[in-house]
């Protein structure tokens, strides 16, 4: 008689050969991960992406009523809290929230936490056990008033289930990584109802490009998130405006200080956040009780002012439909910031999203009670500055402004406010990569400082690298000198001239020692005779250092020669690898250090008056 135990053993047994089998068999499909298949694949990643926003809503509103006696907005729930429940709330959710976030680091996990991470420079791997901890501890955090976006959950759990669907169907490296940023997409889609802003950030942030192979399936999956979201009654407009004033002529001109201001503002806003950062670093505090710091700093704000709490999107809808007054607008502001720093400062896992959009509508508004008051005249509705500050901060923060001028669109299905948050946008982008390299996501900065690096390789010349030949031989050298010379370098290969100094080619050391073995007279033999042409692949003054690099890569030995372009060629020296790798060292090190807050175009600007005070100088 079998016990229980054996035949539980035996039934697990059972259940893994049969998904093994048909992971086997979803693998022998090879149609199943082609291209045109991926749109069906898209559309499964956006609609179970729709499916755990929807549950991540749902948490919210269980572990509101189970601790508070009722649910809704984080506002509202916070302000209809007692004094202690506010100050004390906040802390328990970010010691709850940091007890979750201490377990997912000490998970060993042979996949990504992080799914831009996994997309951008990963193989698309989402370790699943560490990404619900993580988002669980985002959970706490967003119920118990902590000032940060939901947002960056649901992105997560949307790309992390796209990751567990292509991983159970053995998915290659470039289409799982695909099919986990289809999976953000929808993510966004489904938290904002934004589904071309949500392709949008993905293509542009995340993957980097927005070419119609990768793109196409990123819109399938934001549509069919959002297609689920009507059908289960979830979507909603999140900035719905009825009968928007139409902005045109001379009145678009404040809207383009303002993408000044909002380019100038959201680089401190990120900066703000990072010296937070620091701070708590600072403390010493393990990570439960950072969090617990941070959210009693928190509750002691929300005991005066509850509308801080959450990710700000009740008070933004106040501040396009009410009439604030100047210095409430101020102080909120600045409470909500300090709010957001603390928040983020702690160690807190979620989105600076909305957070942003808050930072931006704050901004917009007050930007726009000075106009009124410098310019009474103007005819322009308050709103639509709470607006378009909104898309411009978003988008100077995330260096991304066409996403966030489609996403402030498909939130106010307005068309009206395009044309003064295009310029906006547009000009917050510029202005705020013009005063700080600095963005909302790492992989933006990280893939600018690739740009830069790779402008100044290919802008970079080897000259500076070229170093005297000594191992040059000319075409009537006996054999026996160049043996001789073997011996003395440790080198694979001689450079043989002609008496003119013009490059014929190289006598390799293997070939020697096979005349050696096989001729007798390969003593009466001069260079000229046992020469190779174009068996060695030869730099020329004034080439790029990345093309450089690229001929070291493809040859074994360590150095190659320098021949002039004209006709004939002339040796002019050799280029060590060593050099290269050391200049490319240097280089990058370099923009490390000194390009910290230098725009791209300040750095060619500064590049463009080096080379001409070098050739005055020449």
């Amino acid at each position: 008689m079998y016990s229980e135990r054996d035949r539980g053993r035996s039934l697990n047994r059972m259940i893994r050969h049969r998904v093994q089998s048909m992971r086997r068999r979803l693998a022998g499909y090879l149609w199943l991960s082609d291209w045109p298949a991926m749109l069906g694949w898209a559309a499964l990643a956006g609609m179970l992406a729709a499916f755990t926003t929807i549950a991540f809503h749902q948490g919210m509103y269980l572990i509101q009523s189970v601790v508070t006696g009722s649910s809704g907005s984080i506002v509202g729930v916070m302000t209809g809290l007692p004094w202690y429940g506010r100050l004390l709330i906040p802390a328990l959710g970010g010691l709850v929230a940091g007890v979750l976030l201490w377990l997912a680091g000490r998970t060993r996990a042979g996949a990504h936490a992080d799914y831009m991470e996994a997309v951008a420079i990963g193989d698309g791997r989402l370790s699943i056990r560490t990404g619900l901890l993580r988002s669980v501890s985002s959970l706490f955090t967003v119920v118990s008033g902590g000032s940060i976006g939901r947002e960056g959950a649901m992105v997560h759990l949307g790309a992390m289930a796209a990751s567990a669907i292509g991983r159970f169907s053995r998915f290659g490296m470039v289409r799982l990584r695909v099919l986990v940023a289809c999976g953000a997409a929808a993510g966004v889609s489904a938290a904002y109802g934004a589904p071309i802003a949500g392709a949008l950030f993905v293509g542009e942030i995340v993957l980097g490009t927005m070419a119609m192979q990768s793109f196409g399936p990123l819109l399938v999956a934001a549509a069919s998130a959002n297609i689920v979201m009507r059908l289960t009654g979830h979507y909603h407009t999140m900035y719905a405006m009825d009968a928007l004033t139409q902005v045109t002529g001379i009145a678009v001109v404040p809207f383009v200080v303002l993408g000044v201001v909002t380019g100038l503002g959201a680089p401190l806003f990120l900066k703000f956040l990072d010296a937070f950062k620091g701070v708590f670093r600072r403390t010493g505090l393990a990570l439960p009780w950072r969090l617990a710091l941070g959210g009693l700093l928190l509750g002691s704000l929300l005991v005066f002012r509850p509308d801080v709490a959450g990710n700000g999107y009740s008070v933004v809808s106040s501040l396009l439909h009410d009439n604030w007054v100047w210095h409430a607008v101020l102080l909120v502001l600045a409470l909500k910031l300090v709010a957001t720093a603390i928040t983020v400062g702690s160690g807190a896992v979620g989105g600076v999203f909305t957070p942003a959009l808050f930072m931006g509508a704050a901004v917009g508004l007050l930007f726009g009670k000075l106009i009124f008051w410098l310019l009474p005249g103007m005819q322009t509705e308050l709103y639509v500055y709470v607006l378009v500050g909104m898309g411009s901060f978003l988008g100077a923060a995330t260096s991304a402004p066409l996403m966030a001028l489609l996403m402030i669109f498909e939130m106010t299905l307005s068309y009206q406010i395009i044309l003064p948050l295009m310029l906006a946008c547009v000009v917050a982008h510029f202005v705020s990569r013009a005063v700080a390299e600095v963005a909302m996501y790492d992989v933006t900065v990280n893939r600018e400082r690739d740009a830069q690096l790779h402008y100044r390789l290919r802008h970079t010349s080897i000259d500076e690298l070229i170093r005297p030949a000594n191992t040059v031989v000319t075409t009537h050298t006996p054999v026996k000198e160049a043996l001789q010379m073997f011996v003395d370098y440790p080198v694979k290969y001689l450079y043989v001239v002609d008496e003119n100094n013009v490059y014929q080619g190289v006598i390799a050391q293997q070939d020697l020692t096979s005349l050696m073995l096989g001729e007798s007279d390969v003593h009466q033999k001069c260079a000229g005779d046992v020469l190779r042409m174009g068996f060695v692949r030869t730099l020329h003054p004034g080439m790029a250092l990345d093309r450089a690099q690229e001929f070291f890569v493809q040859f074994e030995g360590e150095r190659l020669p320098v021949v002039s372009r004209d006709e004939p060629s002339r040796l002019l020296g050799v280029v060590y690898k060593s050099s290269v790798l050391e200049k490319y060292s240097a280089l990058k090190k370099s923009l490390d250090q000194d390009l910290r807050n230098v725009s791209f175009d300040e750095f060619r600007a500064s590049r463009r008056r080096r080379v001409g005070k070098q050739k005055r100088k020449g």
